[in-house]
């Protein structure tokens, strides 16, 4: 009977751990849609981090999960402005175009990385800090765009991509709080 019993008890604890892998992994879903609901933009906050394998499953790999999108995004907005000015046949617009890739280049190349380099070490307020001016150099190149007049069909694509650039700053930097305030 004893030695029935030893027979029977690992497949009962494989069975309860097959039984307990969906919880941990709604846990996983649970706890984004608790942190994106905590920013500005839950939808975006959301669309960004749910394709993402193996899924974040703490507070910490959440907020670098964001930083990431966002080096992402701001990576390809440069590829694109960096495009728009090869093919740019307006001087005033070639010049605004150009301020941009200025203040982009330096964020892309040094400035999230460090932030995301900054949040592995714990040193979550520096991260803020960078990801903050990040969003405000997307402010500038949206506003070099507007100065320009440039009316053609690249400064609509580009409004949009500063905008989502600046959103997904926003996401990141409520989940680096949510970070810091320990949730």
């Amino acid at each position: 009977m004893k030695k029935s019993s030893a027979v029977t008890s690992p497949p009962s604890l494989s069975l309860f751990l097959l039984l307990l892998l969906p919880f941990l992994a709604q846990s996983s879903d649970d706890l984004i849609a608790t942190i994106c609901k905590a920013t500005p933009f839950f939808d975006l906050c959301e669309a960004s981090l749910r394709p993402l394998s193996p899924s974040p499953s703490d507070t910490k790999s959440i907020a670098s999960a964001m930083a990431n999108v966002v080096l992402g995004n701001m990576t390809d907005t440069l590829g694109y402005i960096q495009s728009l000015i090869r093919h740019s046949h307006d001087p005033a617009a070639e010049r605004a175009l150009a301020q941009c890739a200025e203040v982009y280049r330096p964020v892309v190349r040094f400035n999230i990385p460090q932030a995301i380099e900054a949040m592995r070490r714990g040193k979550y307020g520096f991260a803020t800090y960078v990801l903050g001016d990040a969003e405000k150099q997307t402010d500038s190149c949206q506003k070099w765009i507007d100065s320009a007049g440039a009316d053609d069909e690249s400064s609509v694509p580009l409004t949009a991509r500063n905008k989502l650039v600046k959103n997904l700053c926003d996401v990141a930097i409520s989940v680096i709080k949510s970070l810091m305030n320990g949730r």
